[in-house]
Order: structure tokens, then C-alpha cells, then sequence
């Protein structure tokens, strides 16, 4: 059974091949590709990222779910966390909102329920966020919720034909945590 995660304002659910065109949406939207490691032309080239929601699940290699407004429904954004190495019990986390969704609170919202998920619920002991330079909103969100930062990979991506760095921030599970430890999942 897929977990269910809530918070006060928001639920995250599993995305299933209905969500494709919102996926794109956000995958395709020039305010939230420049910092995000894919991007896709055409509805039908998302399905590559459907395929990678779907093959996680099945590998169990992590889990992505769209962020949902509980009022309305509205789908907001998605998060998840991928690359779970089980023997050496760590994973990576990713996450993104479509730009009118920007500064409310929504990651910092969703995304301790997700850690407290992954740390007590799947019992994985270092979480790692790879975040592109520049982008200084996901990593002052990381910061307040007590990640560390270990350093820069420069020049280790090519994105539109340019090296980029990615700064790693890191989470363990012998950390003090800058979030509540509310069990909100399903």
C-alpha cells in the first residue's frame, strides 16, 4: 500500500499516470526547470518521468508524491526522496512547486513529514539534498530544518550544455532535528 503523508494544509499522494499532465506542467514550466535536474518538450517525453515514479516503487528506490491542497485538491507541487542505498542506508531528496505556489511555506510544511517518514517509517540513517548553486530558496529551506552543508561538487553536471555545481546538504539520522517528530502518514 502506498504511505499517504499529511500535514495541516497539505497531503501527499501517490502519482499515478492520471498526473502526467500536471507532471509536465511542472517539469516543463521555465521558472522551475532552471534549478531542477530534467525538463521535458512533450507530454509524451514526461512518461520517462512516470516510468521513474513507477520503477522506484517497484525496485524500492525511493518514493515521489504530488502535494495536494487538502481544501481544494489542487495539486501544488511534488517531493520524494530517490537513489535509496540500502547498504548504506542513506537516499536523496528532491522537490519542487509550481511557481505560483512560491514563498508559502509549502516545502517547509511538507517536507519534515516526509523526513520523519523516511527516518522512523523506512529507517534510513543520512539523507542527502544535492542542490543546484544559485539556488538559494531550497537551500535556506534545508538550513532552517537542520541539514549541513558538506561542501560544493564543482563543475560535476552538464545541464544545456554548461558544467554546473551542486552544493550537498546532508541529514542524519543521529541529528537534532529542527522538525516536529508528528507520525503523519498512512
Amino acid at each position: 500500500m502506498f504511505p499517504v503523508l499529511t500535514t495541516d494544509r497539505f497531503l501527499l499522494h501517490e502519482i499515478i499516470a492520471d498526473d502526467q499532465a500536471f507532471i509536465f506542467e511542472g517539469l516543463s514550466h521555465p521558472q522551475v526547470i532552471p534549478f531542477y535536474g530534467v525538463s521535458y518538450q512533450t507530454l509524451e517525453a514526461v512518461e520517462t518521468q512516470m516510468d521513474f515514479y513507477r520503477d522506484m516503487q517497484v525496485n524500492e528506490t525511493g518514493t515521489w508524491w504530488k502535494i495536494v491542497k487538502r481544501e481544494t485538491g489542487e495539486r501544488v507541487g511534488a517531493i520524494g526522496f530517490n537513489n535509496y542505498n540500502k547498504q548504506h542506508s542513506r537516499t536523496e531528496i528532491g522537490y519542487w512547486l509550481l511557481p505560483q505556489y512560491w514563498k508559502n511555506g509549502i516545502i517547509q510544511e511538507v517536507l519534515p513529514v516526509m523526513i520523519d517518514f523516511i527516518l522512523h517509517k523506512k529507517k534510513i540513517h543520512r539523507i542527502e539534498a544535492l542542490v543546484e548553486t544559485g539556488n538559494t530558496a531550497s537551500e535556506n529551506v534545508l538550513k532552517r530544518l537542520g541539514f549541513t552543508y558538506e561542501g560544493c561538487m564543482r563543475d560535476c553536471e552538464i545541464k544545456n550544455e554548461n558544467y554546473i555545481s551542486l552544493s550537498i546538504y546532508s541529514l542524519l539520522s543521529t541529528d537534532t532535528l529542527n522538525i516536529a517528530h508528528e507520525h503523519c502518514y498512512h
